[in-house]
């Protein structure tokens, strides 16, 4: 009968099974949102480059559009190692399409100020995307609403736009560059609607994966 009761003793103390490896947190300094911090870091330095000679330097017009692709790179670099490696942070959900709008919207402002691109489109995007950005930080109690695939879409597809506006290319582009900022508006206005549903289901405590 003692041998029962020493087995029944020991249980508590043993290992894991093998293969299931025990739950670490994810360090809040890790390459995915070092990245993220970078895009942001980056907004101001392309800003000073965008304005140099008054924003009509070719030269700096070039250096400028170099320096806001790197920054849009990133965002995809980040998105998939922070997948890839579990890297995945409350932080990094918040900060990462808050970086995107950063980058965007500085250089639609910019773009504008410089009278290449059109105020309403920037207003239309800038008030989109302050708008969600509000509103995620509204529902945050209830939950992170994620960049979903859709915003990803709108937002390559406004980086590319920007680009072509950044570069100084012959008027023969222009059409092209027209075309693809409109669908960029539309996406804007068509991905912000749904995270708007989202945010009114996540409230209401229904579960919503992003789209």
């Amino acid at each position: 009968m003692s041998t029962p009761r020493r087995e029944t003793a020991a249980a508590p103390d043993a290992q894991p099974a093998a293969g299931v490896a025990p739950h670490t947190p994810v360090p809040l300094l890790n390459i995915a949102n070092i990245l993220t911090i970078l895009r942001i870091v980056l907004v101001p330095v392309f800003l000073v480059a965008l304005f140099v000679d008054g924003g009509h330097s070719t030269g700096w017009r070039i250096i400028a559009a170099s320096i806001f692709a790197i920054a849009a790179v990133t965002d995809r670099i980040d998105g998939q190692l922070a997948r890839k490696h579990g890297l995945v942070t409350d932080f990094g959900k918040m900060a990462d399409p808050i970086a995107d709008k950063a980058l965007i919207g500085a250089a639609l402002v910019g773009l504008s100020m410089l009278g290449d691109l059109s105020w309403w489109v920037t207003g239309i995007i800038a008030a989109r995307e302050l708008g969600i950005t509000l509103m995620r930080f509204a529902v945050l109690r209830h939950g992170v609403i994620p960049a979903g695939r859709g915003g990803k879409l709108k937002t390559l597809v406004q980086s590319v736009a920007i680009g072509l506006y950044l570069v100084p290319l012959p008027d023969a582009f222009m059409p092209l560059s027209a075309t693809l900022m409109g669908i960029a508006v539309l996406l804007t206005v068509a991905t912000g609607l749904d995270y708007v549903v989202q945010a009114v289901r996540l409230r209401s405590g229904v579960r919503h994966g992003g789209t």
